[in-house]
């Protein structure tokens, strides 16, 4: 895992494939709060969601990449009380 004290405002989150999965408003313990605007369709639209920091492959440059493709990295998204 990554040192996430490296992890800013306005990062880029890729999956391990390179796919955009969203964009950091913040860190909050150990996940990762996401912007609204790339957060969730449906139900899940238009408020934050949380990546785990467990995660985090690497930092590179602006780009903080997880260890799980895409598909699977958004299924642990969770809500901003820790639900799926």
């Amino acid at each position: 895992m990554a040192d996430t004290r490296a992890i800013r405002e306005h990062m880029e989150v890729i999956g391990a494939d390179g796919v955009h999965i969203g964009t950091v408003d913040r860190l909050e313990g150990n996940r990762i709060k996401l912007i609204k605007r790339d957060s969730g369709q449906g139900t899940h639209k238009g408020h934050h969601h949380y990546i785990p920091t467990s995660l985090v492959a690497e930092i590179e440059g602006e780009n903080v990449r997880l260890s799980a493709n895409a598909d699977v990295a958004v299924m642990f998204e969770e809500e901003a009380d820790g639900s799926a």
